[in-house]
C-alpha cells in the first residue's frame, strides 16, 4: 500500500512539473525548455552509518527534469528523483540506546526545483562553450517509505523490531555540476547534490534526547539533455535572430556564422552585390578596384594607371574639353572652347558672350566663362553659398533635424531662382560605427535630403546629385558631442552640368 502511494505521489509530482517553470542542464534562449533524463547513484549518512563518497555502498535510481532558461547566468530546474536507499549495520555500534545492529530499506522520491548559477554566462566562459559548469541549490518535497529493522533486547534473547512508515518531509538540496555540449539541442551532465530531508528517521532510528538531524544522502546524477523548441530566424539564413548580426539577409544569399553574407575578397562589398568578388575593391564601385583612384573601374578604364575623368573613361584630359589626351590634337585648348572629336577648337557663339557654344552651358542666355557661359550668382546669393551652407541630422539616423528645413528651403528657392544650375548633396557621418556602415549611412542622408526638396518643394529629381563621404570628412573634432553632431551632416553645392 504504501509503494503504491510513493509512486502515486511520483506521478503527482511529474504532472504537476508539466505547468511549473523549468529548465535544462543546457539551455540557451534560442532554445529555452528541455527535457533531462539521468540515473543516479545515492550514498546515505545515517544514525547507522556513513556511506559517503563509497560507490561500493551506492543506491541506484533515476529521473526526469524539465528545465526552463531565465538568462545567460540563471536556469531553474524542476528535478524528480526515485531510488532506493538500503544499508545494514554490519556490526558497526551506533549510539541508540537498547538497539544493537540493523537494517533498513527505503523507497524515496523527491521533487526538487533548483535555482543554477551557470558559469558559461558569457563572462566566465561563452553561452556556447563545450563545458558548461554550474552550481546549484534549491528546495523540495521527498516522500519515503522506510522499512527498519532493529534489533532489540527482550527477556528470553535478542528479537527483531519492525519499523514501518511513509513520511512526507521538506528537502533541501546543493551542489555543483557540468554539462558537455554535443549538438546545439543534445548535452550530457553530470551533477553532485547534497541533500538535507527534514526528517531523521530515514533509517528508522532516532536518537533519544536528541533533536539533531543526522540523515542526509548524497545524489550522483548522469545522463542526458535535450534542447526543446526551434530558434527564431527570420530572415531564414540559418542563424538565429540573437545571434545574426544581419538580421535582412535576402533570401537565398549565403551567410558567415554571425548571420551576415559572405565577401570573398574581403573589402567591405557582400559577394551577392559585389561586381567584382573576386577583386577588393569599394563601396561607391560597387566592390570594383580602381587603382588611378579616378572614380572609374579598372574594368571599364581605358587608362587603370593613369587618373581621368569617366567622361573620357578614366583617361587623362589635360585641358578638359572631354576628349582624352591620347586623342586630343590640340591639347591645349583654353577652358571653354567648343572642340570637335579631335579636341581642337570650333568657333561658335549664339549668345555672343565670349563662350563657345561648345562649352557654354548655357548658349542660349549670355554668361560667363568662369561659368561656362552661364549666369552667375547674385551677390547675395553667392556669399550663402561662400559659407558652405549644411544641415545636421538625428544620431545614428537618416532623419533631418528642424533646424534644417531653412536651409532645405533655401535651395529650392535657389534651384528655382537659376534653371540652369543643379544641386549636388554630399552626405556625411561621425565617427562611430564602422567605416561601411557610416558610408551607407553618410548616402542615405544625402538622399534624405534629396528626398525633402523632391517631394516637400517639388524640385525635379534628375537636377539634384548625392554623395556620401562616411566619416572622411568631419568639419569638427569627433572628440565631443557638439563636434560629433556637426559632422552628422549634408552639404550643398550649386554647379552646372
Amino acid at each position: 500500500m504504501k509503494k503504491t502511494l510513493l509512486k502515486a505521489s511520483v506521478l503527482g509530482a511529474m504532472l504537476l512539473s508539466m505547468v511549473a517553470p523549468s529548465e535544462t542542464i543546457a539551455q540557451s534562449a534560442d532554445r529555452p525548455w528541455g527535457l533531462s533524463l539521468y540515473g543516479s547513484a545515492n550514498q546515505a549518512r545515517t544514525n547507522m552509518r556513513n556511506d559517503i563518497w563509497d560507490m561500493s555502498n551506492s543506491s541506484w535510481g533515476g529521473g526526469l527534469g524539465i528545465n526552463r532558461y531565465l538568462s545567460p547566468s540563471f536556469d531553474v530546474a524542476l528535478q524528480l528523483n526515485y531510488f532506493n536507499l538500503k544499508q545494514d549495520a554490519n556490526n558497526v555500534t551506533y549510539n541508540v540506546t537498547g538497539f544493537g545492529p540493523g537494517r533498513f530499506d527505503d523507497e524515496v522520491g523527491t521533487a526538487n526545483l533548483g535555482l543554477k548559477l551557470k558559469l558559461n554566462n558569457g563572462k566566465i566562459l561563452s553561452e556556447t562553450a563545450f563545458l558548461q559548469p554550474y552550481l546549484i541549490a534549491g528546495i523540495g518535497a521527498q516522500y519515503a517509505s522506510v522499512e527498519a529493522y532493529l534489533p532489540v533486547a527482550r527477556p528470553g534473547g535478542t528479537n527483531e523490531f519492525k519499523y514501518d512508515e511513509g513520511m512526507l518531509r521538506m528537502n533541501y538540496m546543493g551542489g555543483a555540476g557540468i554539462g558537455f555540449k554535443i549538438t546545439e539541442g543534445i548535452s550530457i551532465f553530470a551533477q553532485s547534490t547534497l541533500n538535507y530531508p527534514s526528517t531523521n528517521l530515514l533509517d528508522g532510528i532516532s536518537p533519544a534526547g536528541s533533536d539533531e538531524l543526522n540523515d542526509r544522502y548524497l545524489q550522483h546524477q548522469f545522463g542526458l539533455t535535450f534542447g526543446l523548441g526551434k530558434a527564431t530566424d527570420t530572415d531564414g539564413d540559418g542563424v538565429s535572430d540573437r545571434r545574426d548580426k544581419c538580421p535582412d539577409t535576402p533570401a537565398g544569399v549565403q551567410v558567415d556564422k554571425t548571420g551576415c553574407p559572405l565577401d570573398g575578397d574581403g573589402d567591405g562589398v557582400p559577394d551577392y552585390q559585389d561586381k567584382c568578388p573576386t577583386e577588393a575593391g569599394t563601396a561607391a564601385l560597387e566592390g570594383c578596384p580602381d587603382k588611378d583612384g579616378d572614380g572609374v573601374r579598372d574594368s571599364e578604364d581605358e587608362c587603370p594607371d593613369q587618373a581621368g575623368p569617366a567622361a573620357t573613361r578614366g583617361c587623362p584630359d589635360a585641358d578638359g574639353d572631354g576628349v582624352a589626351d591620347k586623342n586630343d590634337t590640340c591639347p591645349n585648348t583654353p577652358a571653354g572652347t567648343r572642340v570637335d572629336a579631335s579636341g581642337c577648337p570650333v568657333v561658335v557663339d549664339r549668345d555672343n558672350d565670349g563662350v563657345n557654344d561648345d562649352v557654354d552651358r548655357c548658349p542660349d542666355v549670355a554668361g560667363s566663362a568662369a561659368n561656362m557661359g552661364c549666369p552667375g550668382l547674385d551677390v547675395e546669393d553667392s556669399t550663402y553659398m561662400a559659407r558652405v551652407p549644411k544641415i545636421e541630422f538625428e544620431f545614428n539616423r537618416a532623419v533631418l533635424k528642424r533646424t534644417s528645413y531653412p536651409t532645405l528651403d533655401r535651395m529650392s528657392t535657389m534651384l528655382s531662382k537659376y534653371p540652369h544650375y543643379n544641386l549636388r548633396i554630399s552626405g556625411h557621418a561621425d565617427h562611430i560605427g564602422s567605416n561601411e556602415y557610416n558610408q551607407e549611412l553618410s548616402v542615405r542622408r544625402a538622399d534624405a535630403a534629396k528626398s525633402y526638396l523632391t517631394n516637400q518643394k517639388g524640385v525635379a529629381s534628375d537636377r539634384i546629385i548625392t554623395e556620401g563621404f562616411g566619416e572622411e570628412r568631419p568639419v569638427a573634432p569627433n572628440t565631443t558631442n557638439a563636434g560629433r553632431a556637426r559632422n552628422r551632416r549634408a552639404e550643398f553645392r550649386l554647379f552646372i552640368q
